[in-house]
């Protein structure tokens, strides 16, 4: 196994597409939800209440893809616990464009067939725990890596979206760092 590796699937620059989703944030911006780094309407209260909510679903699936956990069964369970179509096609969108950076870094035949399984994307989180497998990384490594995405996501959105001082926001991660190592 590869720490290197973990660092690579995680870094934001990763061309799998995360970067470009807001996790929810836009909206919850949008909505006055969200108006700055702290407070209740802060992005670091939104971030927790993701983390342990989307967070959790997401690292579970992910770490049992990671296991070898049938992915086809692991995208059916994120259906079932994905109401909202739009979210499921957004985790799909996801999926397949991480499949695609994927497959160029980490050749593997589970990564093949998935995507041959589901061509328009798997659930990013089913996707996320393969990939984890072909990077040479464990279960707890695609669950770390699938958290940090979860809280990630929304802190580089709120950036753009509300000239938050990047400071603040990535100072939100440190903070909520020690809840993503319970998460």
């Amino acid at each position: 196994m590869s720490r290197a590796a973990l660092l690579v699937l995680a870094d934001g620059r990763f061309p799998a597409g995360g970067h470009a989703h807001s996790g929810g944030a836009e909206a919850a911006v949008k909505a006055g939800r969200i108006t700055g780094a702290s407070g209740a309407a802060g992005l670091e209260e939104f971030c927790r209440g993701r983390l342990h909510t989307a967070g959790l679903v997401s690292a579970g699936l992910a770490a049992a893809a990671a296991l070898g956990v049938d992915p086809v069964e692991l995208n059916g369970a994120a259906d079932a616990r994905t109401p909202s179509a739009a979210l499921r096609g957004a985790a799909r969108k996801l999926g397949r464009q991480l499949m695609r950076a994927a497959r160029a870094t980490w050749p593997s035949a589970e990564l093949d067939a998935l995507a041959r399984e589901f061509p328009k994307g798997a659930h990013q989180p089913v996707v996320l725990g393969l990939v984890a497998r072909a990077a040479g990384l464990g279960a707890e490594d695609a669950a770390y890596c699938s958290v940090y995405e979860c809280v990630s996501g929304p802190a580089t959105a709120t950036v753009r979206l509300l000239s938050l001082d990047p400071f603040e926001a990535t100072g939100v991660l440190a903070r909520l760092a020690p809840e993503m190592d319970l998460v």
